[in-house]
């Protein structure tokens, strides 16, 4: 989605692009629910709109109006209200990732952006002027940057040879989707377990998206319990507050990790996405982080192409890794952190970090950081996230 989203930012400002996909376009545009959804922060949904993505997407987007964060049952927690942004704004958005995919292809289709798809890379060699990808099949495409926003386990960052550092934790995520029996009213709720962040997120409906945190060999013990038992830990976890739940559609089941490359960039070589960095997902960030990405990059390739720049050259890779690292960075170190921090049952830590939600928000100007930060609308943001031509 990262890719897809930089391709379109360049199409439409002039820029010639060909998007590699390793699946072919018709298993990525499968029309059947597979349970996964994604936060689309406020900031972002203003990029999809900008690249001509976000007209699709709307009729199936459940803006977030309301933010809950709490520690397990503590009667202390922090809430953030949409009513006190301007215009009444919501937070973002939560949409299921099959619509994100289908806009995403659409739009590309209409702005003419070349798709390769199914294709298998062999290799990839790079010069001073350029790199060359060889497929399988013994063909080749020449081009003066290459963009890796092919995962966290990125062949493009293995074959520039850029080191990735991080850690897995000793815990999995569970991600399924709930129908509920009460209107959860564009709220989303955030409770810090012992084992791990709860994440409930609104969808379109009586549904929500869970992101559901356990230990690793407690996730794989639950996610391979019968429909009734899960249904039973769920339910346990969820609460009665939205009536009657019951999972809808399949379940899955990661372990969670960090990483980040050591630089973004290489030779004729530019990450982007999961490539560059993954985090906890305890924020609903990791798309938006990579979304920026692609944003930022764009702003880079097009003003050096204005002022009849090389945009593949080093000192512009340069400025992109410059601008990206620095957020990267400070989102991967507070979602870390907090994880940290919540992610036990430590008594004298509970009451701490118990009173630090409360003093947070009777705080408005330290409430207006995390908001800022929720929004996607903190720091140095490109064009497109702004709402501006690119």
């Amino acid at each position: 989605m990262v890719g897809q989203t930089l391709a379109l930012a360049l199409a439409g400002a002039g820029v010639e692009v060909t998007v590699l996909e390793r699946a072919a376009p018709e298993a990525a545009l499968a029309p059947t629910f597979d349970g996964r959804a994604s936060a689309i922060a406020y900031a972002s949904a203003r990029l999809l709109a900008g690249i001509g993505a976000w007209e699709a997407l709307a009729p199936h987007a459940q803006p977030i109006l309301d933010i809950r964060v709490s520690d397990g049952e503590s009667l202390l927690f922090l809430h953030y209200d949409h009513r006190e942004l301007a215009a009444g704004q919501p937070f973002g958005h939560l949409i299921e990732n099959r619509h994100i995919r289908f806009s995403l292809f659409a739009a590309m289709a209409r702005a003419g952006v070349r798709v390769r798809a199914p294709v298998e890379v062999r290799g990839i060699t790079t010069d001073e002027f350029g790199a060359t990808v060889t497929f399988a099949d013994g063909t080749t495409v020449r081009t003066r940057l290459l963009v890796g926003a092919d995962g966290a386990r990125s062949f493009v960052r293995a074959q520039a040879g850029i080191r990735s550092r991080g850690w897995e934790y000793p815990q999995a995520g569970i991600v399924l989707t709930v129908a509920h029996e009460l209107d959860h009213e564009g709220i989303a709720h955030e409770r810090f377990l012992p084992s791990g962040p709860f994440a409930i997120l609104p969808l379109p409906g009586r549904r929500s998206s869970l992101v559901w945190t356990e230990r690793r060999d407690m996730a794989a013990q639950i996610t391979a319990l019968d429909d009734e038992r899960f249904a039973e830990e769920l339910r346990d976890r969820f609460g009665d507050f939205l009536g009657d739940v019951q999972p809808s559609g399949p379940r899955w089941s990661y372990p969670l990790a960090f990483h980040r490359a050591e630089t973004y960039v290489a030779q004729r070589t530019a990450l982007a996405g999961d490539a560059a960095h993954t985090l906890h997902p305890l924020a609903g960030q990791g798309l938006n982080l990579g979304l920026r990405d692609a944003a930022a990059l764009a702003e880079v390739i097009v003003d050096a192409r204005r002022l009849g720049l090389d945009f593949g050259a080093a000192d512009q890779l340069a400025r992109y890794e410059k601008w990206r690292r620095l957020d990267a960075v400070a989102l991967i170190a507070v979602t870390d952190g907090l994880n940290r921090l919540f992610s036990n049952d430590v008594a004298p830590i509970r009451l701490g970090r118990d009173v630090g939600l409360g003093l947070v928000n009777l705080l408005p100007p330290l409430k207006r950081v995390f908001v800022g930060h929720a929004r996607g609308t903190s720091g140095k943001l490109p064009r497109l996230l702004l709402g501006e031509a690119l």
